[in-house]
């Protein structure tokens, strides 16, 4: 057992876990990872873990580490019975010269967990291959902000040990990788602590922008403001709120420099309702809101187009009350 953060947090080896997974709960235990390549890649050894947490440690929410390749509907109706995401490694791979990511593979496995509303992220690396570049990692960065993960994991950024196995080459100079550092870093906090997964992609669309470059120009807002990655700052230790004053900042400037001042009440709304959505189930936590639109609005399908939703539906000011009421979440409009 050690302690992080002054958190206890005990580590079990791949052949410890099914014996202890009865006593997670008589240890406290409310989080748990399975990160283990073996076990990622064996998807029996998944679906058997996966029961039995079901049936032992049914209030433990557990990450398993995934191999892609293993995703198919049997390991996805079994993860459905567990408390849990998936973490899945985004990989290239090299042949000769050249550097492949199979768009086509990853985007069918998203579709395929999106469809069945399961949680899951990506795992993001760079300068690992030897041709590697900087234009290819920020185009896996799209690629992945496209298929609507819950969350982007970027070891290098978050695990010291990890940070070293970025290597310059003549392909991906020290400059460029100390830009996929910031990038990647910009995208934790933005996206990842910011819980933008419900909205990112529709907020995108009037700045006309790739997620890269507004994740770059985030990151460059982030040196100004002196909560950068060299910085020391930890966006996973912050409160959702601090994040979310951020955000809504950084959005204002965008949509400002697109001369888009007519968007910024809709984008605020968008932003403030799924946030307090997203703390209300996550922590508990309940919120009263001004608001300049009606939340069905916000909550509704049309808002997955800006634009058009800011032509189509009239503004209707409120106050909005989210919270919990016998087990069901209330969206009150007071």
């Amino acid at each position: 057992m050690t302690k992080i953060n002054g958190k206890e947090e005990y580590n079990f080896s791949s052949n410890e876990i099914e014996q202890n997974i009865h006593k997670l709960s008589q240890l406290g235990i409310t989080e748990f990872s399975v990160h283990d390549e073996e076990i990622a890649k064996n998807k029996q050894k998944l679906i058997k873990l996966m029961k039995l947490f079901a049936s032992k440690a049914p209030d433990v929410y557990v990450s398993f580490f995934v191999d892609a390749n293993v995703i198919d509907k049997e390991l996805i109706q079994a993860a459905s019975q567990v408390f849990c995401s998936l973490d899945i490694p985004l990989k290239a791979s090299q042949k000769g010269d050249k550097v492949l990511f199979d768009k086509k593979f990853y985007a069918k496995k998203a579709a395929l967990l999106n469809n069945s509303a399961l949680v899951f992220g990506f795992v993001l690396d760079y300068a690992i291959l030897p041709n590697d570049t900087l234009k290819l990692f920020l185009e896996r960065l799209d690629f992945a902000i496209e298929q609507y993960p819950n969350h982007i994991d970027f070891p290098q950024t978050q695990d010291s040990s990890q940070a070293a196995t970025a290597k310059v080459t003549g392909l991906f100079s020290a400059k460029d990788i100390r830009y996929a550092r910031d990038v990647s870093f910009a995208c934790r906090t933005f996206y990842s602590s910011g819980r933008a997964v419900t909205w990112m992609n529709s907020l995108l669309q009037p700045l006309r922008i790739h997620p890269s470059k507004f994740f770059s120009d985030f990151a460059e807002w982030q040196r100004c403001n002196n909560c950068d990655f060299k910085s020391g700052f930890v966006p996973e230790s912050q409160n959702h709120q601090e994040i979310e004053k951020m955000q809504l900042l950084f959005l204002e400037q965008k949509f400002e420099e697109k001369n888009h001042f007519e968007l910024i009440p809709l984008i605020n709304d968008i932003v403030k309702l799924n946030g307090a959505m997203s703390r209300l189930i996550a922590e508990n936590v309940e919120s009263k809101i001004n608001t300049m639109y009606h939340p069905d609005d916000i909550f509704g399908p049309e808002s997955l187009d800006i634009l058009s939703f800011h032509e189509n539906v009239c503004q209707q000011p409120c106050q909005v009350q989210l919270k919990i009421e016998n087990n069901d979440i209330k969206i009150n409009v007071l």
